[in-house]
């Protein structure tokens, strides 16, 4: 175990402590692995990027609090994430995107001073200005576009297809006129954000370089008063292979010969990164039940599953983990051990779906010692079915 792990798996241990004799199920946060993680990217940028957090991959109080000091801001998908931001900071900037948002949310936005609004039609458009009037203000917004392909490949694809997000590229013309007629409205820039979880460097590194050439052609064909380019998300977690990571320090430094300074450049490069920042900070430790031996494999059964931690089954991957050793024996009888067998850990879901890692290979678990899935700090419990046959919460701890 690294030195990370080897600390999840030792508070997983004083939870369970304090648990006696009811079965552990626990998500851990390591907020200094998250601020390492979130130093390090802003660091690796150029000078004109900005980096912000995308809030949707975990919104909890204390990943907020921890990222404040280092992000330059947070990007949010609705008017409850602007609460959750705005109740760590008052002042901090927030960029507003989502393809469905209610007039009492870009009301609300505006009422709340976000930074940036992300439009994605042409009725949004009128909305916002219609809505920007009726408050007396000016909203300062991006144009989220759907680029046509082709474009590389990631696990979601959010463009180089039709999507339901942004304007299609074809109908830019039209989208660019609609804002400058409305005086409430002051067009910033574009935002491009085009796929999820991709793990190339190269790809990534020719889609940005997709988004320069774009935003310098527009630039130059609706006015030099465009500064900002929203390059969103994007960049990925190795689930299946967590020692292979993303190389951000080769992406950075490729990223700053794509920025040669010329005047068609973006002043500001916007990265809004969630799940690159917030996986690697978090772990989930759920207790082993039941083992079932059957067709050479074992069956790890736990006390948790995915009405706690959906990911794997959302995107259908074997989870990594670790085995916590768990040397309390209360029980009279023999315990229960798989040994150098290929293990699939199941939940307690009644659902032949509750499955978290398959066939995976393990030295050895018995019943009563702890799973620790790790790189689990984002779209873990956020995304979950918490009340699924209304089975128990887990415990949350945040530790420093």
């Amino acid at each position: 175990m690294n030195d990370s792990i080897q600390r999840a798996g030792e508070h997983a241990l004083r939870l369970k402590a304090d648990q006696q004799s009811r079965p552990l199920n626990a998500f851990i946060y390591d907020l200094r692995q998250l601020q390492r993680q979130a130093a390090q990217w802003k660091a690796a940028l150029p000078a004109q990027c900005r980096a912000f957090y995308a809030i949707k991959a975990n919104s909890e109080a204390p990943i907020l609090k921890a990222l404040l000091p280092i992000v330059d801001g947070f990007e949010v998908a609705s008017i409850g994430e602007v609460a959750r931001v705005r109740a760590v900071d008052g002042a901090v900037p927030i960029i507003f995107g989502g393809p469905g948002k209610t007039n009492a949310e870009l009301d609300g936005a505006l009422a709340q001073r976000v930074s940036l609004i992300h439009v994605e039609s042409l009725h949004e458009i009128d909305r916002l200005a219609w809505i920007a009037r009726n408050r007396g203000v000016v909203a300062a917004v991006l144009l989220r576009v759907n680029l046509r392909g082709p474009l590389p490949a990631g696990t979601l694809q959010m463009a180089g297809a039709p999507t339901q997000f942004g304007v299609d590229e074809s109908d830019l013309d039209a989208a660019v006129a609609r804002i400058k007629q409305y005086p409430q409205l002051a067009l910033k820039g574009f935002h491009l954000h085009s796929l999820s979880n991709n793990l190339d460097v190269d790809s990534h590194s020719a889609l940005i370089a997709c988004y320069l050439e774009r935003f310098r052609a527009w630039k130059q064909r609706y006015g030099p008063d465009l500064t900002v380019l929203n390059a969103g998300g994007g960049i990925g977690v190795n689930y299946e292979q967590p020692g292979r990571q993303f190389p951000a320090d080769v992406f950075a430094a490729r990223l700053r010969d794509q920025l040669v300074g010329a005047d068609g450049d973006p002043a500001t490069l916007i990265f809004e990164c969630g799940r690159y920042l917030a996986a690697s900070c978090g772990y989930y430790a759920t207790e082993v039940l039941d083992i079932r031996r059957k067709g050479g494999e074992a069956f790890v059964v736990t006390a948790g599953g995915l009405h706690h931690f959906l990911l794997p089954g959302a995107w259908k991957h074997s989870h990594p983990f670790a085995v916590v050793p768990v040397e309390r024996w209360d029980y009279p009888f023999p315990r229960l051990e798989a040994r150098d067998l290929p293990l699939t850990i199941v939940g307690s879901m009644n659902s032949p779906r509750d499955v978290l890692a398959r066939q995976a290979p393990a030295a050895a678990v018995r019943i009563g010692d702890i799973i620790l899935f790790t790189h689990a700090g984002a779209y873990g419990w956020s995304i979950s079915a918490h009340d699924f046959s209304s089975l128990p919460y887990p415990l949350h701890m945040f530790a420093d």
